[in-house]
This record gives C-alpha cells, sequence and structure tokens, in this order.
C-alpha cells in the first residue's frame, strides 16, 4: 500500500472542506451534550457518545474489514491518541456545565496555536511566515472572544484549556497514524480505548435515559463518528500546519448552535473575535494561492 508522505498534501481546498464539515459537526454534537449535562452525569454523556460511536463504526465497517477493523503498526500511538482524546472530551464536556459552549469552544482553539508549534518541531513540517500570521492572528480573535480578565477567568476555564493541550496532541498524532494506519481502524481504536475506560467509571453516574434523550445520545454519537472519521481524513489531503487555521471555524458554528438553542447571544466584542477569526482563515487561502 502506498504511504502517503507527511509533507506532501494531496487537494488541499478538498482537505479544508472536510476540515469545515466536521467543525459544524462537532458543534452541533457539543449542543446535544450541553443539553444533556443539564439531566445527566457528563460521565454517562461521555460514555454513551463513545459506546455509540464504536457501534455504529463496528456495524458498518465490521463486516467489510473484519478483524482488519483492529489492525494497528503503532499502538502505542493509537492508546496515546484514545488518551488525549478522552481527556480532551471529559475535560471539555465537563466545562460546558459551567462555560457557554462558544466561550468554551474558543479555549479549546488555542489548540492549533500549539499544533503548528508541535508540526514544526515534530513533524519537521515547514512553517512560512504566512502561516505563523493566520495562525497568530486567529489566536488574537480567540483572546478577544475570551477577554483575559474577565468573569470567564476562573478555575473552570481550565477544563477548556485542559481540552486544547489534549487536542493539539490527538491531531499530532492523528498525522503520524496516517502514515501507516486505516483510517477506519484508528478511529475504531480510539473509541475502543476510551469506551474502556469510561466503563470503568459509568456504573458510579449511571442514570437510565429517557427514549427522547437516549435517541439525542444516539444522534450525537453518529455524528461524532461521521466528525471524526472526516476530520482523520481531512489530513491525507493537506499538512497540519495549513489546515489547523481553519478548525476555528468551530467557535462560529458553536456560538451559532449557543444562540439558537440556548439563548446565548455573544456581545460585540465576541463577534469582533470571530471577524479576526474569518479573515484570519481568508488571510491564510491567499497565501497559499500566491
Amino acid at each position: 500500500m502506498l504511504k502517503p508522505h507527511l509533507n506532501a498534501p494531496q487537494r488541499p481546498l478538498y482537505g479544508i472542506l472536510l476540515i469545515l464539515v466536521s467543525c459544524m459537526l462537532f458543534s452541533s454534537q457539543d449542543g446535544i451534550s450541553k443539553y444533556l449535562t443539564l439531566f445527566y452525569s457528563p460521565i454517562l454523556v461521555v460514555w454513551m457518545r463513545f459506546f455509540i460511536q464504536i457501534s455504529l463504526t463496528a456495524a458498518v465497517f465490521g463486516p467489510r474489514m473484519g478483524v482488519a477493523i483492529f489492525h494497528t503498526k503503532q499502538l502505542k500511538l493509537q492508546l496515546a491518541r484514545g488518551a488525549c482524546m478522552l481527556a480532551a472530551s471529559v475535560s471539555f464536556v465537563i466545562g460546558l456545565l459551567y462555560v457557554p459552549i462558544g466561550e468554551a469552544t474558543a479555549v479549546v482553539f488555542l489548540s492549533p496555536m500549539l499544533l503548528t508549534w508541535f508540526a514544526g518541531k515534530v513533524l519537521k513540517e515547514k512553517i512560512t511566515l504566512g502561516q505563523w500570521a493566520a495562525v497568530g492572528s486567529g489566536l488574537v480573535g480567540v483572546l478577544v472572544i475570551v477577554r483575559p480578565g474577565s468573569a470567564l477567568f476562573t478555575p473552570a476555564i481550565l477544563l477548556p484549556l485542559t481540552g486544547a493541550f489534549s487536542m493539539a496532541i490527538y491531531q499530532l498524532l492523528t498525522r503520524r497514524l496516517l502514515v501507516t494506519d486505516h483510517i477506519v481502524s484508528t478511529n475504531f481504536i480510539t473509541g475502543l480505548f476510551c469506551t474502556a475506560i469510561m466503563s470503568m467509571l459509568v456504573w458510579y453516574f449511571w442514570q437510565t435515559p429517557t427514549l427522547f434523550d437516549f435517541m439525542l445520545m444516539l444522534v450525537g454519537g453518529a455524528i461524532a463518528t461521521i466528525g471524526h472519521l472526516l476530520l482523520t481524513y481531512s489530513y491525507r489531503h493537506g499538512s497540519v500546519v495549513m489546515l489547523a487555521p481553519f478548525s476555528y471555524a468551530q467557535i462560529v458554528f458553536a456560538s451559532l448552535v449557543s444562540f439558537l438553542f440556548f439563548g446565548h447571544i455573544p456581545d460585540d466584542l465576541t463577534m469582533v473575535g470571530m471577524l479576526i477569526i474569518i479573515l484570519s482563515g481568508a488571510g491564510l487561502v491567499w497565501w497559499q494561492r500566491r
């Protein structure tokens, strides 16, 4: 099987499209999680998400792939990826109890800045001045939304911040694993790891969901599954450094979900921050086409 080279992106615009769609799906899933945590423990909500994720993946791809769905040439990296996904998911969902979706997402999206640094140091990808400028301006937009010194800077903000560090490493490991492992196997193993760990905890927080809430959990799990497959596949078509700034679009989607379903209206400064983020993505596209 031909292995894609780490520094040879293919169809970058296709990778950008996949990133944007995955961002929309993740924001929708976060909205469902936010709603569910009003009635159920975050531990149960996260466990159900991963349980549904691996069940759907096994049902769809298991008959065709068979035992190959468990195949990996980098087991340690797969387990590390699973640990990062679990840390990001648990910290973010618990954080939604205290921080609005848009603001929590903004904090998590410090991760592309961290990812850019990791990509240069670990993956040895070339980081151009234009890419640094785009990611840096996106970071400025995040800071405008979060506003250091505001009411958001409480101990609770450490939860989405933990998610930011975890997601940066998670995406870095994803890029590494796609050199040798199948996209479906990579996501299945991650989901299986997270489900196994959460299964040891969920019984202490168990509440039987209503039929409506169970259907929401099912939809949320399906959305998460599709989102992670698209996110993972996007890195076959562009470098980490190039795609990272476009993931900022999730802040816009998250704020929209927060407004439509929870009545949280972004203030003027938040809108300014969103505009800065959008312009940073547009600037990156311009730089790539020079």
